[in-house]
């Protein structure tokens, strides 16, 4: 895996909390309360390890996901636990497991995905196009292995953005899961100032 150094990872880390804000104050639109979204934490790892950076590959969780288009071949990555969807779900007041719950979360990953892509856009001036999202629940280390990996093809390394999102009293959690193709990878570090 080509590395990245810590300069890179600190513009990658800048650009995920831009995109934490705009994600913030979409989210609070939609929920109707004041959201905020932790600083994340950067990371980029081999992507055979993602799994254990994320959590234990056993564990349930929710992904919600959309694809790449444009200057930037990927696929961005919502993942959340049991609890924290159902946490979100009762804030629009629908059950999870239903058509609603599952409308949901697609529009919850929708607006997160895409407040993300738009700071990328705006950081890089990269022209990014956010596919429709899809939902999947499954454990944790299928979602990676049979959802996510292929999507990217040769992947040299995954980009882990790792956040926390606070409701108004409600502490949910969602990992925030970004994988380039790793042509686009370097592109996007290019535009974003910081090349190899």
């Amino acid at each position: 895996m080509a590395g990245y150094s810590n300069l890179q990872l600190d513009a990658l880390r800048e650009m995920a909390n831009v995109g934490s804000g705009m994600a913030g104050t979409a989210l609070s639109h939609l929920v109707g309360r004041s959201v905020d979204i932790s600083v994340p934490k950067a990371m980029a790892i081999p992507a055979a390890e993602a799994v254990e950076a994320i959590g234990d590959p056993e564990a349930t969780v929710t992904a919600v996901m959309l694809g790449i288009a444009g200057e930037l071949e990927g696929i961005v990555a919502m993942l959340f636990a049991h609890a924290d969807e159902a946490a979100l779900c009762g804030l629009l007041g629908v059950e999870t497991g239903g058509e609603l719950g599952h409308s949901a979360m697609c529009e919850i990953g929708n607006i997160l995905g895409a407040s993300y892509l738009g700071a990328l856009t705006a950081m890089s001036g990269m022209v990014l196009e956010p596919t429709p999202p899809q939902m999947v629940t499954d454990m944790l280390g299928a979602i990676v292995a049979s959802a996510l990996v292929p999507t990217v093809g040769s992947l040299d390394a995954a980009l882990l953005l790792d956040s926390s999102l606070h409701i108004e009293g409600v502490a949910c959690s969602c990992s925030f899961l970004l994988l380039p193709t790793a042509a686009s990878a370097g592109e996007l570090l290019a535009r974003l100032g910081v090349p190899a």
